[in-house]
């Protein structure tokens, strides 16, 4: 007996945790399934045949997290014979046969190498009603090789790299992703004009260090060429990139933010410290001196960039006088925004096990005051557009009040976020749509634009949202680029099937 009703196809969920390159693996891994024949489920649908959850290791309780919902699972799994449940990512990856010890009703078990093997995984277990655990050193596909299943009719992630080259000794990312390895820029191109080509208008190049883009085929310039020639694909309005590492930042990126009208003016540059000491200690190879000069040249190229940040509190030795060092740092920067982080320890990280651990209540009194410090400025900052126009590319879900307030929401070029008033254009502006506005009001997390809109321009990403459609794109390689649905492909029914 199965979930699925006889003849009809099975159906999938997948549960993401972490950063953008979960998310984005996460399409890949909903493309993957519905090429091999499954459909997803939907969100209130709580009994779908296969659960994937996506896994994060950056929090020290990520586990606790991941094996309370295995928890809950297990007797709705018991409810319903034949149902799958599946566990990749970065925690599956660090903790490998001691996922099906701790929950030995998870059926399959793959890690941030071999994403491309989950549907036989899921098969040869189903096959030998067996748990199936796979767990790979290394890349056997690039990850953008695979088909991928969009969530945004508008905005796309691209991959330009995966893995790390640093050190950092509160990160345990390079121990889960491995060594760094870029794409060849052609079959990045390739990606991005096939999402166009689908109506996408903004893509998001994402690496865990993209200036450090280029390190295998030897062209420390490489992001820089990469951000100029994105600014010559027709159709496309909108280039981000994240996350870029202080240590790697060359002029030559700045030069090419700057002078490329499709590139964005945001930057998303992590500090981690304003102490030099702490920086040290955590193994950043930039000082605070090198970071506010970036900033610097950033906005003497572009007056208008929002710089936004990540900044963890509390790490292993920090005294008051690196803390107020760290204060120091963003009133300097003036930062539009800051992901601000408590110091947590991950397993498996040099920083885990180092001296001068700082108790809970002295590292939440300084994020509390960091907080506070980030958004007096922000809102500073914010105050400052009022009253200017403001171009937004309307998104789905930004604005969880918009129902309420009657309100859409959407991004600003510079990233921030803006909810407005779509005036006479009500009942017409799709996710997707560009309209045009002024900031009227201004709060330290976004702005308001409460006027009537200046424009509204329809595009095919409005017109895609419209119809209920995602772009989805199949493995896109160097030269051919193919566009549209993948063809439905029939499960494997083998369960020694090679892949």
């Amino acid at each position: 007996m199965t979930t699925a009703a006889a003849g009809s196809p099975r159906t999938y969920q997948v549960r993401t945790y972490g950063c953008q390159m979960n998310v984005h693996d996460s399409e890949r891994i909903s493309g993957l399934l519905e090429q091999a024949g499954y459909v997803r489920a939907p969100q209130a649908d709580d009994t779908p045949d296969i659960v994937v959850f996506n896994t994060c290791a950056v929090r020290e309780n990520a586990d606790n997290r991941l094996y309370g919902n295995l928890g809950h699972l297990r007797p709705v799994k018991d409810k319903h014979p034949g149902m799958q449940i599946a566990v990749g990512g970065c925690l599956a990856q660090k903790d490998r046969g001691e996922i099906v010890r701790r929950a030995p009703w998870v059926d399959v078990v793959f890690g941030t190498h071999n994403i491309g093997a989950l549907p036989v995984l899921l098969e040869r277990a189903r096959h030998n009603a067996a748990a199936e655990v796979e767990i790979l050193e290394s890349l056997d596909v690039f990850p953008s090789t695979l088909p991928t299943r969009r969530e945004s009719t508008y905005a796309g992630w691209v991959s330009i790299s995966v893995g790390c080259n640093n050190t950092c000794t509160f990160c345990i990312v390079p121990a889960l992703r491995g060594k760094e390895k870029d794409r060849r820029p052609g079959d990045i191109l390739s990606e991005v004009r096939a999402l166009v080509d689908e109506g996408v208008l903004e893509v998001t190049l994402l690496g865990q260090n993209v200036n450090s883009y280029g390190v295998e085929f030897g062209d420390r310039y490489a992001f820089g060429k990469l951000l100029r020639a994105c600014g010559e694909i027709d159709g496309l309005e909108r280039v981000r990139f994240t996350s870029p590492h202080p240590k790697d930042f060359t002029d030559d990126v700045i030069a090419a933010m700057a002078e490329t009208p499709n590139v964005c003016h945001s930057l998303h540059m992590p500090l981690q410290s304003g102490s030099d000491d702490v920086l040290k200690a955590m193994r950043r190879s930039y000082r605070s001196e090198r970071y506010l000069g970036i900033i610097e040249k950033v906005r003497a190229a572009m007056p208008d960039a929002a710089i936004t940040t990540d900044i963890i509190v509390g790490f292993p030795g920090e005294t008051e006088a690196d803390f107020q060092r760290t204060l120091d740092v963003v009133r300097e920067a003036r930062f539009s925004s800051a992901f601000t982080f408590q110091y947590s320890k991950r397993p498996g990280t040099p920083a885990a096990t180092m001296d001068g651990q700082l108790p809970k209540q002295v590292v939440q009194e300084r994020y509390e005051r960091l907080v506070a410090a980030v958004e007096e400025i922000s809102w500073a900052e914010n105050k400052r557009l009022v009253g200017e126009p403001v171009e937004v590319l309307v998104a789905v879900g930004e604005g969880r009040k918009d129902e309420r307030t009657g309100r859409l929401s959407g991004r600003a070029r510079d990233g921030r976020l803006v909810h407005f008033d779509a005036g006479s254009f009500a009942g017409s502006i799709r996710p997707g749509d560009i309209v045009h506005t002024a900031v009227t009001y201004a709060a330290p997390h976004h702005l308001n634009a409460d006027g009537a809109p200046l424009s509204h321009r329809r595009t095919r990403a409005g017109d895609a949202a419209e119809a209920g459609r995602s772009p989805r794109t199949p493995g896109v390689l160097l030269g051919l680029p193919t566009i549209g649905a993948p063809a439905v492909a029939p499960a494997p029914t083998g369960g020694c099937a090679a892949h």
